[in-house]
């Protein structure tokens, strides 16, 4: 079933919006100042030329209450797509009530500042599949994410709930898993991440797969699901559960050229969003492949800018920026 763009008071989302292209950024602030304040993050994110970032409440959900403000205006005054991640200590399927409900809040808290500093989606991670049966899980994962959805209906935040592709086996979060819950649940769309995928898969998860992946969204989804993807992209160490920790792109095994080729082919747009410890290098690494990539299909040139080797596509390019 095709799905409608996401609405943001009444108007499209941003990412809704954004038909031209794919937008690269940041998981949280940039590394080269790894430790600084999400707007100085986000300032970062704009001088390097970067188009999107993820504020990481990954530990926590804290902003100066002083930056919501600027943060929220300085992503509009330069069009940078901003989402938020949640923090890692979620567990939707957990035995434990309590535990469930304060993973409830956190989601529900995390997605209040988000929409407060102007993102517009808002990334987590479902939980642990635990002894429960794969049809048990989804069924309790999906009743809770109701319940979010409708305490943020009573508290008036308007953001996208974006559940993510995980990585380790013994996660909730397979890509078919996600898909049902995005078909069910309307105002829920995916973050795929194709590095948790190539982990889960014990890294056999290349060109094929991508297209399968791709194909798989639209076909659960629609084709307007393409227009609007919201994607996580690092290199990987991987082991027999899945995911060990994530790495610099050029020291992992997954081909993000030919994951960049078949987004191309298939017309995706929306964020990409990178989580490498090097995430600002190799975000700009992901952003000038693309650029490089698109420019050839309309045989058009891509010329790097002065910015440290830092690329950008030239106005006689045409690329849409």
């Amino acid at each position: 079933m095709e799905r409608e763009h996401s609405m943001q008071n009444g108007q499209p989302s941003a990412l809704a919006a954004d038909n031209a292209r794919l937008r690269f950024g940041t998981a949280g602030v940039p590394a080269s100042i790894e430790g600084a304040s999400h707007l100085a993050g986000l300032q970062e994110v704009v001088r390097l030329g970067l188009e999107a970032m993820e504020l990481a409440f990954v530990q926590q959900v804290k902003v100066d209450p002083q930056e919501i403000a600027a943060i929220k205006g300085l992503a509009a005054a330069h069009n940078i797509a901003l989402s938020a991640h949640a923090p890692y200590f979620v567990n939707l399927n957990s035995a434990d009530r309590q535990v469930v409900g304060a993973s409830r809040q956190r989601i529900v808290k995390a997605a209040q500042v988000a929409e407060a500093c102007g993102a517009t989606r808002v990334v987590f991670h479902c939980g642990w599949r635990h002894d429960a049966t794969a049809d048990e899980v989804y069924t309790r994962v999906r009743d809770q994410l109701l319940r979010i959805q409708e305490e943020l209906s009573r508290k008036n935040v308007a953001i996208t709930l974006c559940p993510e592709t995980t990585g380790k086996v013994k996660q909730f979060g397979d890509l078919s898993e996600v898909l049902r819950l995005c078909q069910e649940l309307p105002g829920v769309e995916p973050c795929v991440d194709f590095a948790h995928l190539f982990a889960r898969h014990g890294g056999a998860f290349g060109p094929d797969e991508f297209e399968a992946t791709v194909q798989s969204i639209s076909r659960a989804l629609g084709p307007a699901a393409l227009l609007r993807l919201h994607i996580h992209v690092s290199g990987i160490e991987y082991g027999r559960d899945g995911e060990i920790r994530h790495l610099p792109l050029q020291q992992s095994a997954l081909d993000y050229s030919a994951l960049l080729a078949c987004l191309l082919s298939h017309n995706v747009t929306g964020v990409v969003i990178c989580e490498s410890p090097t995430n600002d290098t190799d975000a700009l690494l992901l952003q000038q492949a693309y650029r490089q990539a698109k420019a050839a299909r309309k045989g058009q040139e891509v010329k790097p800018d002065g910015n440290n080797g830092r690329g950008h596509c030239n106005a006689a390019a045409g690329y849409e920026g």
